[in-house]
């Protein structure tokens, strides 16, 4: 069938063409149509394919076929005949997003190849941000001097040119990285920048990147995994920063260069009230338990324990349990009263019962989930009125100690 010509390889700021049906095919509840020549990107290299239409029908995907075609999918039944002469129209506004994006990866893998010595061994351009892999382990900070530099680039606006060349020849030139591709190759250079060989869109000189920004830096596979933002996704980033910048200063009424230190504070005052409240709590647990003693009823030689305590999450009522059960011959259930409820059962060392079992019984009826041991288990989320949940269990506790 031979390849399809493809157009964005010269020009990338082709928006508009017309072409011939070549074939039209159904694919999976959609048709697939293969024109002459394309100005769509098909899905390569990181980059997503380009959206559009042909004719009046909307392009949904791009796909390159296995012997250098190019096939454009677009829902429902064919409407196309093949020979047919067609228009196609590319989305502008996506596929300039995706040429700011790669072109400015081009220059940020540059620079961070040349001031770090991190090489770029993957990258992906998502549709809300784009990340670089690199085969080494960098921070955040390292990377603020290859963004300046960067960004340096784009703002001295310098020529992004395309040229094709046979793989022997690029074997005598500087690529950042060598290709492994065979027959002719099309290379991407960025004045004194890049040299790279390249199939994706690009943008025709560095200053329509706008900008690069260097948003997140993690740990991948031994190395690092950068994300980054260009032009109009850069500047929604700043926008949304703003955003939340403005909020919290609001919030907490001090100014931006304040807020780190407001934050830090709020989180030492924080995590002092916790120890107080944890205090309290136990304080609160001592109380209630020597308070709980005296309402225990004998059942099948234990005394049993029946309650419902408010102010108390799962976590407090288990402090209350533990501290009854301490005593010998003692049986604990004690609920939350508020839903969804909260459901602890404990018993002393010396009493034969599975506490775990009696949670699994009425975490079933109410589909909720729990578990522990069978001294001590709990459960949490029951979406029933905490009198209904303490008789069950009181009633299962009851059965199973009078066997």
């Amino acid at each position: 069938m031979g390849d399809t010509h493809r157009l964005y390889y010269t020009d990338s700021r082709l928006t508009e063409f017309t072409t011939h049906v070549v074939t039209v095919k159904p694919a999976e509840g959609r048709t697939a149509i293969r024109l002459e020549q394309t100005a769509f990107y098909p899905t390569s290299g990181g980059q997503p394919h380009d959206t559009g239409w042909i004719e009046d029908q909307p392009v949904v995907d791009v796909v390159d076929g296995e012997d250098g075609s190019v096939w454009h999918i677009v829902d429902g039944s064919p409407t196309l005949a093949m020979g047919e002469t067609v228009a196609g129209r590319i989305d502008w506004p996506r596929r300039f997003d995706h040429m700011q994006q790669h072109t400015g990866q081009h220059i940020l893998s540059a620079e961070l190849a040349r001031l770090l010595g991190a090489q770029t061994v993957g990258f992906h351009l998502g549709v809300e941000a784009a990340t670089i892999d690199l085969d080494r382990s960098l921070v955040l900070e390292d990377m603020a001097v290859a963004e300046l530099a960067a960004n340096a680039v784009v703002w001295d606006d310098r020529p992004v040119d395309v040229r094709f060349v046979t793989a022997e020849e690029a074997t005598r030139l500087e690529l950042r990285k060598p290709s492994r591709r065979s027959g002719r190759l099309r290379l991407v250079e960025i004045a004194g920048c890049d040299l790279s060989a390249c199939g994706g869109t690009h943008v025709a000189r560095t200053g329509s990147v706008g900008v690069i920004g260097v948003t997140t830096s993690e740990r991948y596979k031994g190395g690092t995994r950068v994300g980054f933002v260009c032009g109009d996704r850069a500047l929604r980033v700043f926008q949304s920063l703003r955003h939340q910048v403005r909020r919290s200063v609001t919030l907490l009424s001090v100014g931006p260069t304040e807020l780190a230190d407001a934050v830090e504070r709020g989180q030492q005052e924080r995590q002092a009230q916790r120890r107080v409240v944890r205090a309290l709590r136990e304080r609160l647990a001592s109380t209630d338990a020597a308070e709980l003693v005296a309402t225990g009823q004998s059942v099948g030689g234990a005394t049993v324990v029946l309650a419902t305590r408010s102010g108390h999450d799962a976590k407090s009522l288990m402090s209350i349990a533990v501290r009854l059960v301490r005593a010998p011959g003692h049986v604990v259930v004690l609920v939350s009263d508020t839903r969804p409820v909260s459901l602890v059962v404990s018993r002393s060392a010396d009493v034969d019962l599975d506490a775990n079992a009696v949670i699994g019984e009425v975490t079933a009826r109410w589909d909720a989930r729990g578990g522990g041991r069978r001294d001590l288990a709990q459960a949490g989320g029951l979406d029933a009125d905490p009198s209904e949940v303490l008789a069950t269990a009181g009633t299962l506790v009851t059965e199973s100690l009078a066997r």
